[in-house]
């Protein structure tokens, strides 16, 4: 896929609100699709995306076929060439569609009055939910980690993660200050090890792989304690940042 007449379509958006508090914005910052995209309506822009998602993440970035996701999207694929420049840009909207979902979700917990350990809980519940209601997009995320195209991998990571990292840090650099967890707490790394343990969990409820891991270490009834799930990591998470 590939067209000089798209407009440029980079776009830029604030990470942080005017008050400085963090606040959770669109996953992909950048945008890597035409405005005739933008002018269609909302639910044939979602349809396109949510063949997509199923398309990349059961055969692969490279595997996926943009005819075959065309036709079962009902459209053209005349008309896909005029949404997107290259099939590159096509999946890097529909990894951001698919990841946004998550983020509204999430910003409603970052903007609750709970303390540090009131929204990691009130996260673990929302992934147990979501990555069993949104195995597609879950499944396209591990997709994307695993991909060999190196430059699509520089370009993802640093458009989804920056997001959640700063989030992430600025919420413990905040629980530090107010002596919720340790002064020797180092922000970013534990923020880091935080969102790999939400990764995992993620990818737990949607990769077949994972889950047969999960089974292996939790047993195979795990799936049905979700309760059990959510109080051992907080466990964890508690002695791990705990004030000493």
């Amino acid at each position: 896929m590939k067209s000089g007449k798209n407009p440029p379509r980079t776009q830029k958006v604030p990470l942080l609100s005017a008050g400085g508090e963090t606040k959770l914005t669109s996953s992909m910052p950048t945008k890597y699709y035409s405005e005739t995209f933008e002018r269609i309506p909302e639910e044939k822009r979602n349809r396109i995306l949510s063949v997509a998602i199923a398309e990349f993440a059961n055969r692969g970035f490279t595997s996926a076929n943009t005819n075959t996701i065309a036709r079962k999207a009902g459209i053209s694929v005349g008309s896909l060439f005029k949404y997107f420049e290259t099939k590159e840009d096509f999946f890097l909207t529909a990894v951001g569609h698919g990841i946004s979902q998550l983020e509204r979700t999430l910003e409603k917990v970052i903007q609750e009055e709970n303390d540090l350990f009131g929204k990691i809980e009130s996260i673990l519940r929302i992934i147990q939910r979501h990555s069993r209601e949104n195995q597609d997009i879950i499944r396209l995320y591990n997709e994307m980690t695993s991909e060999g195209n190196s430059d699509l991998i520089r370009r993802l990571s640093s458009e989804l993660e920056s997001v959640s990292a700063r989030i992430y840090t600025s919420l413990l650099s905040k629980a530090k200050k107010e002596g919720i967890i340790g002064k020797d707490i180092e922000e970013e790394i534990f923020a880091f090890c935080l969102d790999n343990l939400f990764m995992t969990l993620q990818f737990s409820y949607a990769s077949e792989y994972y889950r047969e891991r999960m089974k292996i270490y939790l047993g195979s009834n795990i799936f049905d304690q979700d309760e059990k799930v959510v109080e051992g990591l907080m466990k964890f998470i508690r002695r791990a940042l705990a004030v000493n």
